[in-house]
């Protein structure tokens, strides 16, 4: 496949416009372009009229001979390998099982990475599953009764299940382990958009849900929540 960056439309422009710029861009009809995807789209607002920027991942017929004849173009190249690549598998008779300690961001990615993997990992919560732990949050912020074990910092999800799921890091990512974690926010119910919009924003009211069919399924892998329980 092959990969366009920095091409840029107006902010209002139609659906077509871009599979026209594509063409265009490259220079061939359109009977040649296969189909494309959006990797990334962001607005661009350094100039006076404000525009929106997109990189796009399309495959084509010749392309040996586009990435030839684009060969000194910074902007056209080869797709990237964005998928990830486990680094391990568990072997068919587990002797020990891995233990993850906490049941918030961290924790929940690395039992289901560990779940993929075959390692069927066991994980120990302080708190309490997510909708139980949502009434006992709900509790303190309209009633002021603090439960101690079960509040904003302790239970499923971690703190950032009560955010409004703001997905902002800017940290560079060249090896795009973090398509991984957005794509398995989609899996869970996450709107798809936040796969190529520059700013993504999945929204409070999805996360418990997502948080629940991650859990689950780890669960069908083989791995198990034990929740109120703290590591000695």
């Amino acid at each position: 496949m092959l990969r366009i960056t920095e091409l840029k439309l107006p902010l209002e422009h139609p659906p077509e416009a871009l599979h026209a710029a594509i063409l265009t861009r490259l220079g061939i009809p359109a009977t040649d372009l296969i189909e494309f995807s959006v990797f990334k789209r962001s607005y661009d607002a350094r100039k006076s009229m404000m525009v929106l920027t997109y990189i796009v991942d399309l495959d084509v017929k010749r392309e040996a001979e586009l990435l030839a004849r684009f060969g000194d173009d910074l902007h056209v190249m080869a797709t990237p390998d964005t998928a990830y690549h486990f680094v391990a598998q568990a072997p068919a008779a587990l002797a020990l099982r891995p233990v993850v300690v906490g049941f918030g961001p961290c924790g929940i990615f690395a039992a289901l990475i560990l779940a993929q993997m075959g390692f069927k990992p066991l994980v120990l919560e302080r708190g309490k599953k997510v909708r139980e732990r949502t009434k006992d949050t709900w509790d303190l912020w309209r009633n002021k009764v603090l439960h101690p074990e079960s509040n904003v910092q302790f239970g499923e999800g971690g703190a950032g299940t009560f955010s409004d799921g703001k997905l902002y890091s800017q940290i560079k990512d060249p090896k795009f382990l973090g398509r991984k974690v957005l794509a398995e926010f989609v899996k869970a119910g996450a709107p798809e958009e936040i796969l190529f919009i520059a700013k993504p924003h999945i929204g409070t009211f999805r996360l418990v849900g997502m948080v629940e069919k991650m859990r689950a399924e780890i669960e069908a892998l083989g791995g198990e929540i034990r929740f109120e329980q703290r590591a000695a």
